[in-house]
């Protein structure tokens, strides 16, 4: 049989591929969860990561253990609820950033309806900024979302490379300004876009704003410009623009949950989704 706790330790550190950031999150010592993940692989009888003193990598028998783990917690949440008695109830007022428009968000939250059908669960979906700037004035309870780099508020989701994309054949020419796809204010990445243009002495103009990830897409497809866009999320029909096109570095961009700082009756509803994005957070992936 597998432990349920080193089965959430396992997806924890599959999600973060950091043992020091897994521990983190859960609240555990390093060694921990080390033994966690031993203890899983000696159950299993396989190596479900690969790591050394700068990386780690699920292997494919990880890539394998994922799937299992994820079903075998589900199930285990449900008999746990079944049997406690424990139902949720209330108004759960959740938003996400329209960054998760194209990913299985949808399926994540189809599961969570159906372990707790009586909560009422309102979606929001929206700029990141104003997502932050909502929950800060109570009008959410749970937020999903990217964060600037300085703000250390929310709980990390994953991290990943902010690259820019454009349609295929795209070709920028450097005498002209680089034509940009952003979303509006208060927009991260239009933020982190002009910033890195600026600090590189690189003349831009926008080409399209869109408060829409379908509108910007389709501005994408049609040639119209560069958009900066989470690596692990590049929708189809663009690609990375070349580093022979002489654009800056992006950097490196968070997506994290953000709980509303009042206490509110749906405050165990947001607790119980915001640990199913946890669980499933490696799922929110382009693969």
């Amino acid at each position: 049989m597998y432990d349920p706790s080193q089965l959430r330790t396992f997806l924890t550190v599959a999600q973060t591929l950091s043992f020091t950031q897994a521990a983190r999150r859960l609240g555990l010592r390093q060694s921990t969860v080390s033994q966690h993940v031993r203890r899983l692989e000696d159950a299993a009888g396989r190596q479900l990561f690969s790591r050394d003193t700068h990386s780690v990598e699920l292997t494919e028998d990880g890539e394998v253990m994922l799937g299992f783990a994820r079903r075998i917690l589900e199930v285990h949440e449900q008999a746990t609820a079944f049997f406690t008695g424990t139902r949720l109830r209330g108004r759960l007022r959740f938003g996400a950033s329209e960054d998760f428009v194209l990913t299985r968000l949808p399926e994540i939250l189809e599961a969570f309806r159906y372990d707790h059908p009586e909560v009422d669960l309102e979606l929001t979906v929206e700029l990141s900024g104003t997502l932050h700037e909502q929950l800060a004035a109570g009008k959410l309870d749970l937020v999903l979302a990217k964060r600037r780099p300085e703000d250390p508020r929310g709980e990390p989701v994953w991290h990943d490379e902010l690259v820019w994309i454009g349609a295929e054949r795209l070709r920028l020419d450097p005498d002209r300004p680089v034509p940009l796809i952003v979303y509006p204010p208060p927009g991260i990445t239009r933020a982190l876009a002009m910033e890195a243009l600026e600090r590189q002495g690189r003349a831009w103009r926008v080409a399209c704003t869109s408060g829409s990830l379908n509108g910007l897409i389709a501005a994408a497809r049609a040639g119209l410009g560069v958009m900066a866009h989470s690596r692990g999320m590049i929708p189809p029909g663009l690609v990375r623009v070349p580093d022979r096109a002489g654009l800056p570095e992006l950097g490196r961009v968070d997506f994290v949950l953000v709980h509303g700082h009042r206490r509110t009756s749906a405050q165990s509803a947001a607790d119980a989704l915001a640990a199913a994005i946890l669980t499933s957070g490696d799922r929110l992936h382009r693969r």
